[in-house]
């Protein structure tokens, strides 16, 4: 029996020992080739905002795996970029300030063997960061506050917006902006209307930094209009709904569910425009629109007749005629995919901004307002019907 043991224990050791070379040759390359393969040469630079577009001419080498292209950034973190064999060009980024920089280019083949490296200078331009800082506005918004920028080249940027701590430091707010879209436009809504210290900072996906803008803002007072008291109020002139919507569908508290929204007849020949009846005279601030996602790849916004050039007016007293009599003009309006894709295509940016709604700001000259005409001058699709899932009116009721 004790030499039974014996032998057990001695190959479940032998076991453990198999099993633990197994793993280490695993983590070994497949093949094993320690002379280094040539170098790349024939290098070109192309420069541009942030980075550089490297070419290359790659060696003879049959085993060579990748191009890896080794840097420092000017906040002094390494930085290490690999390209396949199969490509001869590979982009170097990251780079926060115009400069020359040294970047070391590494063959390297199936065994992990470097060659020697091969040194070249770049000289990017200054990151987008620096043109959206210069482009950042900041401004009073409707129970907030609201920040615009370009960011002509979609740079993938955070802007953050910042509030001292009780402890009197800086801090980012979770609403901060994240985006990728040309022509940035955020609010942070939910704020009082007193006037409050504000630190703004754009910040890339390396963790680079702009200067720090400060700005001591006082957010205008809005509350949301009760659409309890919302009705439909169907003038002459307005486009009749489809069938299986109504009114209603605008403020039930149901985005997605048909037919719970509310959409014009597709085939009406006449202006496709709608009114409603907020049931207060109030100075209104904007008009928040949840657009309807339409069954396609899932559910998708930026389609068919959700309203993409359409205008908004306002009465306190509109004819009975149908007429524009008596209507003030609140604004005009163009939406616009953050993403930029093609139609029928969106990204997750453009799913998110959908989903919370876009609000459209009214013009602050305006007069105090029961009634609002939407009229929908061209949808996604192309025609004028329009589809909206829900409405939300903010402004000064007292």
């Amino acid at each position: 029996m004790e030499n039974l043991l014996k032998r057990f224990f001695l190959l479940l050791a032998t076991s453990f020992l198999w099993i633990g070379c197994e793993e280490e040759n695993m983590l070994k390359p497949l093949e094993d080739n320690p002379v280094p393969p040539g170098t790349v040469s024939n290098i070109t630079v192309k420069n541009k905002r942030g980075g550089a577009v490297l070419t290359y001419t790659l060696p003879s080498d049959q085993d060579l795996a990748y191009v890896k292209a080794e840097y420092r950034l000017p906040n002094g973190d390494n930085r290490t970029i690999k390209a396949s064999f199969y490509t001869n060009q590979l982009t170097v980024d990251g780079f926060s300030q115009e400069g020359e920089y040294s970047v070391k280019l590494y063959a390297v083949n199936r065994s992990e063997v470097s060659s020697e490296p091969v040194e070249v200078t770049v000289h990017p331009e200054e990151s987008p960061i620096w043109n959206i800082f210069r482009t950042l506005d900041v401004r009073a918004a409707f129970g907030g506050i609201q920040v615009t920028a370009n960011n002509e080249d979609r740079a993938d940027v955070a802007i953050l917006i910042m509030e001292k701590n009780e402890y009197g430091e800086w801090i980012a707010d979770p609403n901060s902006i994240y985006t990728s879209t040309d022509q940035i436009k955020g609010v942070m809504r939910g704020l009082d209307a007193d006037e409050r210290e504000f630190a703004f900072v754009v910040r890339d996906r390396w963790l680079n930094y702009t200067d720090t803008l400060y700005a001591a803002i006082t957010p205008l007072y809005e509350e949301a209009i009760p659409n309890s008291g919302y009705r439909g109020y169907r003038l002459p002139g307005d486009a009749p709904n489809h069938t299986s919507t109504s009114h209603a569908g605008m403020w039930d508290g149901d985005i997605m569910g048909w037919p719970r929204i509310y959409m014009t007849q597709a085939a009406y020949s006449g202006p496709h425009m709608t009114t409603v009846d907020l049931g207060v005279t109030a100075k209104l601030s904007r008009l928040v629109i949840w657009d309807y996602p339409e069954y396609f790849n899932g559910r998708t916004y930026y389609y068919k007749g959700n309203l993409k050039e359409f205008e908004i007016w306002g009465s306190d007293n509109p004819p009975s005629d149908g007429s524009m009599n008596n209507w003030h003009l609140l604004g005009k309006y163009s939406a616009t995919k953050p993403s930029g894709l093609p139609f029928g295509q969106q990204n997750d940016e453009d799913y998110q901004t959908a989903e919370q709604g876009f609000s459209w700001e009214f013009d602050l000259e305006a007069p105090k307002v029961r009634y609002l005409r939407i009229v929908s001058t061209k949808n996604w699709d192309g025609s004028t019907y329009m589809a909206i899932g829900e409405i939300q009116a903010y402004g000064d009721a007292r």
